[in-house]
């Protein structure tokens, strides 16, 4: 079942990682025992989701440390592998908090380098059940509906995603397991399809009734009132509440903000970056080309043609209907920002 599933585990000499680029035909564990492979595994996407990719961060700082003492390091040479682990992604914000978080421990040891990234890992779960106990309430609430609900979600924001249960899959992991849960809408979520290979594969292991559809196909699904609300997670949130997800996210909410239908992001505090002003401010990872070009290696569009393929997009505050935390939800689109208070 998927509420076993650790994408990111310490061994006691490393990281175990599920190698999501393998779901959902193989289950593959990689094991990582130094900085090189954690930043490429980072960047490849073996381990993916901001909290997921922020646990992986957080230990990284012991493999680095680790590292240093097999190989003779300098306290600067560790700390600028810490570096090199910090920046693997750019957009993510979990994944520099969380390494900020655990590097400050550095100058005690491993010991407290570990026990504050055991802290990181137990702290998102704890925050991932909070967070859909919140949303479950405020939806129900919100929606005012007798029946289950239709939920429709984006790219993969489950057990795989963090350190364990959920952040937007968690409210709806919340609500099916309340049996207020008919179906849900997961987005296959171009280029990797996030949604369709891991989404799916967390609903299927729960068995949560669910259709995979296209990208293009939500504002349609959202349009012709076959969903009660969208739930997503976050990579970044600015002060003023625009949200930076998956690229296709902005979509979905404009969608929704047309039919009237909620439409929530679940994202943990660590997500919430006070010191961006706006989503003008955050950085837009651009991936490779031929991600867009070419499918399963074969190039499908013309040898003239460039890619553009951002990772993300952002979604404005004023299209959020609410934001859930582990502390609670604020009704954004209403003025409840969290540059005004914690969220």
């Amino acid at each position: 079942m998927s509420k076993e599933v650790r994408a990111v585990d310490w061994t006691g000499s490393g990281l175990t990682l599920i190698d999501q680029t393998q779901l959902p035909h193989r289950t593959v564990t990689t094991h990582v025992q130094d900085v090189d492979t954690l930043v490429d595994a980072i960047r490849r996407l073996v381990v993916r989701g901001a909290p997921a990719i922020g646990a992986a961060g957080a230990y990284g700082v012991a493999l680095a440390l680790l590292q240093g003492r097999r190989e003779g390091w300098s306290d600067d040479e560790i700390r600028a592998a810490v570096a090199r682990v910090r920046d693997a992604r750019p957009t993510a914000v979990n994944l520099m908090v969380c390494v900020d978080r655990v590097a400050h421990r550095l100058p005690e040891g491993l010991d407290a380098v570990l026990a504050e990234a055991a802290a990181v890992q137990r702290e998102d779960i704890e925050a991932n059940h909070a967070m859909g106990r919140h949303g479950a309430d405020w939806l129900l609430e919100r929606t005012g509906l007798d029946r289950p609900l239709r939920i429709l979600t984006h790219c993969n924001t489950g057990a795989l995603a963090t350190a364990g249960w959920g952040t937007a899959l968690g409210v709806i992991r919340e609500l099916h397991a309340r049996g207020r849960l008919e179906v849900v809408y997961a987005d296959e979520t171009r280029p990797l399809l996030q949604g369709s290979r891991l989404t799916a594969w967390e609903l299927a292991q729960e068995g949560i009734p669910h259709y995979i559809q296209v990208d293009g196909a939500a504002a349609g699904t959202v349009l012709r009132g076959h969903v009660d609300a969208a739930i997503v997670g976050a990579d970044r949130i600015a002060a003023n509440g625009d949200t930076a997800n998956k690229v296709g996210t902005v979509g979905v909410a404009l969608a929704c903000a047309d039919a009237g239908v909620p439409f929530l992001v679940a994202a943990p505090t660590t997500t919430v970056d006070l010191a961006t002003a706006t989503g003008d401010d955050i950085t837009i990872e651009l991936r490779a080309e031929d991600e867009v070009l070419e499918w399963a290696g074969v190039r499908t569009a013309p040898a003239a043609s460039r890619g553009h393929n951002p990772a993300f997009d952002v979604t404005p505050g004023r299209l959020i209907t609410a934001l859930v935390t582990e502390h609670g939800v604020l009704e954004v689109s209403a003025g409840q920002l969290p540059g005004d208070r914690a969220a």
